[in-house]
């Protein structure tokens, strides 16, 4: 195998969220699992440095990694496939490019030449690509994903980068692969192939010709129609690529190992490698496709209509739910529902309530009311982030009697802030990157709930917040039996509440979600979880049964 590294390039067509990312990933996964060193790498089209400050709406989740850089939910993808930690190089935007170019230029780095689109801009984007391939343990392959789709203005200097790459690496050296749409037609009874035709064309205007195509579509294509989209876009019928969808996107790697989408890679690059082994994952989807019980668990929070808000929570319950051989079935329910109606309507069913991260005052009244439903019905109860700092306003209120306890976050002036703005966080006006950000090392109490579950004293998790709970309330509210069960080394930041006999009360300000595994779900959603199957099975048991009249 060469020494030199290889690049394969992921390109959208058609429309946007077809899954490049998952796409990207499921290779990634079936290459490394045949012995090769895979590095994933997102361009994103997009003027931001970094999704940081954009609302959820726009952008869905903020993913967080361990060097505090905040990036595309793609990047969960990846990690969570590959099981690997990536850094901030992994996830490039157009911001972070102009952004490094006009302070070359604002330096006279340039000397005076004129700054354009080409050469400069391709230049810093090829600059950034190729530096993954330098250090002391290049990767083998590296597979780039465009952001957006062929045809937007945003991603044209992108696509002519990676079509310079392909003239300077040459074809043995790089590949191109397209996901587009083939979509059915409901009037007409039929599949149509002309809006992927007209993708690759675009494509090929551009300068690029892919060397497969991943055609989505709702069910599997037939072998006419890839045989069709074959002759009309230049592409051997064996690597148009039948990607339809799946009841769940951990069988996207399957699905394309059993059309050989890993052996056409392999004999495009010239690797004779050894066949990947993916009992385990085979064995995880058949878990999830088969599930013995099925949970409900409520998250209560104020972007529930867009689910990519929450994405790595939701992936985590699958990888727990697998664990526990259940099925965990989310009910979303938005807080100013509760507030306006009340938890019982909400949450009476359910067999646990988790409390997402989140910024600003909207919605934190309905948590508040939420959280004290489950902590007096000793219903399972996961509080990340603002989760956990809506738990202890709602323990200092109604447990500790401090009625008017609220966060500094929303209100300033409190007689009892009992969340407050955490100390290198004052005096911070700009918003961007400026958090407490990234890995950050925690203590655990020996005894207690998360100790058990991460089977260790001391853990790293990442973290994203300015707030934290004001250490002036420490003893007030230990003294009337919450648990400070995870601290900081130096014991300056409280990182886990819980509290005492409570089947499963656990709030945690950092962000335990970024790192769980589809083989390695995290310690304390997997514990989460279980604890609200034996609460499921504790309510059959105890559920009266009904009298029939004959």
């Amino acid at each position: 195998m060469s020494k030199s590294a290889k690049y394969i390039f992921v390109t959208g067509g058609v429309v946007s969220a077809l899954g490049k990312g998952i796409s990207a990933a499921s290779i990634g996964l079936l290459l490394q699992r045949r012995g090769l060193k895979v590095c994933n790498v997102k361009f994103d089209p997009y003027l931001n440095v970094d999704p940081g400050t954009m609302n959820p709406y726009q952008h869905g989740e903020v993913y967080v990694l361990d060097d505090g850089a905040e990036t595309d939910l793609d990047l969960g993808h990846y990690e969570r496939f590959l099981d690997q930690s990536l850094s901030k190089d992994n996830n490039v935007t157009t911001g972070q490019v102009y952004n490094t170019i006009i302070t070359r230029e604002r330096r006279g780095d340039y000397l005076g030449a004129t700054v354009q689109v080409i050469p400069h801009v391709t230049e810093e984007i090829k600059s950034r690509l190729k530096k993954l391939v330098r250090g002391d343990e290049p990767p083998d392959v590296i597979i780039a994903e465009i952001g957006g789709t062929v045809g937007d203005i945003e991603s044209q200097p992108y696509l002519e980068a990676i079509r310079q790459m392909g003239q300077e690496e040459g074809p043995e050296n790089t590949m191109f692969i397209h996901v587009t749409l083939v979509p059915f037609i409901n009037t007409a009874g039929e599949y149509k192939t002309k809006p992927t035709q007209h993708s690759v064309r675009a494509l090929r205007e551009i300068g690029i010709q892919p060397n497969m195509l991943l055609c989505r579509s709702v069910q599997r294509i037939t072998d006419a129609l890839r045989q069709k989209i074959s002759l009309f876009c230049s592409v051997p019928t064996s690597s148009v690529i039948a990607a339809e969808d799946k009841p769940t996107i951990y069988h996207v790697p399957i699905n394309f190992h059993e059309q050989h989408v890993d052996d056409i890679i392999c004999q495009h690059f010239g690797w004779d490698l050894p066949q990947p082994d993916i009992s385990d994952w085979q064995t995880m989807v058949e878990k999830i496709n088969n599930p013995k019980r099925r949970i409900k668990i409520a998250i209560c929070g104020k972007y529930v209509m867009l689910k990519d808000a929450y994405k790595s929570i939701i992936e985590s319950f699958v990888h727990a739910g697998v664990h526990n051989d259940a099925e965990v079935n989310l009910i979303w329910v938005s807080s100013e529902d509760i507030k306006q109606s009340g938890a019982e309507k909400f949450l009476h069913d359910c067999d646990g309530l988790l409390i997402p991260g989140g910024f600003g005052e909207r919605g934190v009244a309905g948590k508040i009311e939420s959280i004290r439903y489950v902590r007096e019905n000793n219903i399972p109860f996961f509080g990340l982030c603002l989760g956990m700092q809506c738990a202890v306003i709602e323990y200092a209120r109604n447990v500790c009697g401090l009625t008017d306890a609220h966060s500094y976050e929303f209100y300033h002036e409190l007689k009892h802030p009992v969340i407050h703005l955490m100390a290198d966080q004052e005096g911070v006006t700009e918003l961007g990157g400026t958090m407490r950000l990234g890995a950050y090392p925690c203590v655990l109490t020996e005894g207690c709930k998360a100790h058990q579950a991460y089977g260790c004293d001391r853990i790293s998790e990442r973290h994203r917040h300015r707030y934290e709970l004001n250490n002036a309330y420490r003893q007030i509210l230990t003294e009337r039996d919450l648990v400070l069960s995870g601290m900081s080394p130096d014991n300056h930041l409280v990182e886990i509440v819980e509290i005492k006999n409570h089947p499963w009360f656990v709030g945690v300000q950092f962000h335990p979600e970024l790192k769980s595994r589809p083989t390695r779900p995290h310690p304390l959603f997997r514990e989460f979880v279980r604890a609200a199957v034996e609460y499921n099975e504790g309510r059959k048991k105890d559920k009266v049964p009904e009298i029939t009249h004959s």
